[in-house]
């Protein structure tokens, strides 16, 4: 029986993902890297080297991104089964994945803008995959704002011409605090900033939402939002304390911007895509108080549950006829039960409720930053983004998946043993079980917290009164949507991510068009067409036009000529 391009790709990346986390945890255990240089072409002293680095920590990041790819093509397989190009669909996402890796096992700058350069281009040829206005305008916007770090990503290569190479890893401990390695940072940061969308270039995760549902659980669970923080994992040992701070404070107001936001918020997949952005300020905070490693923990973790709560978003929304206002759904455990039950075990690890996979990284994250020395205004809004966690998340489920039914009365839903249904059950008991199973193996010496009982039970007591919030303004949802028109003007600023994506689009290019058509006016067709091509070629053209009339033989001037050399040479005699 011959196999579909889908289940080819499904059992190549589980294989290759089984094999390459068994090699991981090898080298963990061994504390073993491996360092690789390809000669790809040599010509006399110039040769052209392609350099890999693998150790325990791109190992482990390669084989959960195989494995949740894996899961999603086998998920498309069906969600896309109406698409008439479904093959070019699973070969662009399978391209997307094979950047991904480029970019996690290169050391070397140049090979790092290849992967960074591949995951840019093809997440523009996904989000505009079904092709219509609002697609474009997300597209657009993803590209653009990506553009930027790859620009700078190019001024850090060209900075790191006064090294020895651009394998910028031999560089990091030995010139930490030299100027133009504070500079090639100061670039690393930016790229990194615009690729996981930290606070100002947030606006273009929620526009990318516009990409089918697969890609979007690809893409905000392990590849291209996570290339950013991965980027800064791997420099973070030369991260002086001034920019330690830079991060700390883009991070925080990042995730405190995404927690409120996605209370604001009624499409379902944005808020979702909020939620990756908090998870996301949460990862580069802990980063920059010094914790990379805890940073990557969760960035590994928060790849399953996000992946999964993507595919059941998917799921939910393809059985409702593509609607995605979550005030028309409602009551969906009676149709949708193993659906809403994956749902539900996501949006709660996601919140950190013990014993679930985020419990284990986010707990742990807080108590490590409540460990630290840091001010009032830090802790507060770390903890406070935590509760609004727990408030959007169970705002989501009540809404969703409780209550009464509001869509068609008249309606087809139903779910089956199907193969989106496979894809998401392969992925549920990693959402439960992978947290602790991972703490065991990355932290064989576990992290001593001590910490007095009021603080050790405030993350947790913060995840509860966020529930409880939620659950209260859920509740009232009738009478706030009556009554809105007074928090109008509050809840559009919130909802509309603090007015950044009217600042990244209208706000940014409103001015640069009125500047360039002033110059076209007054430059290029006023003052350079005087003294530019436009003139010069009109004198050329009366000069050319004189010196054919001399050429034409024709008798008067043939005469004229005569006269002028007489009349010349008697003047000369005389």
């Amino acid at each position: 029986m011959q196999l579909s391009t889908c289940k080819v790709y499904f059992c190549l990346f589980i294989y290759l993902s089984f094999n390459i986390f068994l090699t991981g945890i090898y080298f963990l255990i061994l504390d073993f890297n491996l360092f690789l240089e390809l000669n790809i072409v040599s010509f006399n002293s110039v040769a052209v080297i392609m350099t890999i680095f693998l150790d325990w920590m791109s190992l482990v990041f390669m084989s959960f991104v195989l494995f949740i790819a894996a899961m999603v093509i086998f998920y498309s397989e069906e969600y896309m089964k109406s698409d008439k190009m479904v093959k070019r669909f699973i070969l662009l996402v399978v391209l997307f994945v094979l950047s991904m890796m480029l970019l996690i096992i290169s050391p070397n700058l140049i090979s790092i803008l290849l992967g960074w350069d591949g995951l840019g281009l093809v997440s523009y040829a996904l989000v505009i995959y079904y092709q219509n206005v609002k697609s474009f305008n997300a597209g657009m916007l993803t590209a653009l704002s990506n553009r930027i770090g790859d620009a700078a990503l190019l001024v850090a290569i060209a900075w790191m011409m006064n090294y020895g190479s651009w394998n910028f890893i031999f560089y990091l401990d030995l010139f930490m605090d030299d100027f133009c390695m504070m500079i090639v940072l100061l670039f690393v940061i930016l790229a990194s900033l615009t690729k996981s969308a930290q606070i100002p270039f947030s606006s273009w995760l929620p526009a990318a939402m516009a990409a089918p549902t697969p890609v979007s659980s690809l893409v905000h669970s392990s590849t291209l939002v996570t290339a950013g923080v991965y980027l800064l994992i791997r420099f973070s040992e030369a991260f002086s304390y001034w920019m330690m701070n830079l991060l700390l404070f883009i991070s925080l107001f990042t995730m405190f911007m995404a927690g409120l936001g996605a209370n604001f918020e009624f499409d379902l997949k944005k808020i979702i895509a909020l939620s990756t952005l908090s998870q996301l300020g949460l990862m580069v905070s802990i980063l920059a108080l010094g914790s990379s490693d805890l940073a990557f923990f969760h960035l590994l973790l928060h790849a399953f549950f996000k992946a999964l709560l993507f595919m059941c978003a998917g799921a939910i929304i393809h059985s409702l006829g593509n609607c995605q206002d979550i005030r028309f759904m409602g009551g969906l455990f009676s149709v949708m039960p193993i659906t809403c039950m994956l749902f539900n075990v996501c949006n709660l690890a996601l919140c950190g409720l013990p014993f679930l996979s985020g419990f284990y990284s986010k707990d742990l994250v807080v108590e490590v930053m409540s460990m630290g020395y840091v001010n009032l205004f830090v802790y507060f809004i770390f903890y406070f983004s935590v509760g609004l966690t727990a408030c959007y998340s169970f705002r989501l489920t009540y809404y969703s998946l409780t209550g009464n039914f509001n869509y068609l009365s008249m309606h087809s839903i139903s779910e089956g043993m199907d193969s989106m249904m496979k894809g998401m059950m392969g992925l549920i008991f990693l959402v439960i079980f992978m947290g602790s199973l991972l703490m065991w193996v990355l932290f064989p010496e576990p992290y001593f917290i001590c910490l007095p009982l009021s603080m050790k039970l405030l993350a947790l007591g913060f995840i509860m009164l966020g529930i409880w919030v939620g659950y209260e303004v859920s509740k009232i949802k009738l009478n706030y949507e009556l009554y809105s028109f007074k928090y109008k003007n509050i809840s559009n600023f919130a909802s509309s991510m603090w007015n950044m994506p009217t600042l990244s689009t209208s706000g940014v290019t409103f001015y640069p068009l009125i500047l360039s058509s002033t110059l076209s006016k007054v430059q290029d067709q006023g003052w350079m067409e005087y003294y530019g091509g436009q003139n010069l070629y009109l004198r050329l053209k009366k000069y050319s036009k004189l010196f054919q009339l001399f050429s034409r033989n024709y008798f008067k001037v043939y005469l004229l000529f005569i006269s002028v050399s007489v009349v010349s040479f008697v003047i000369y005699i005389t």
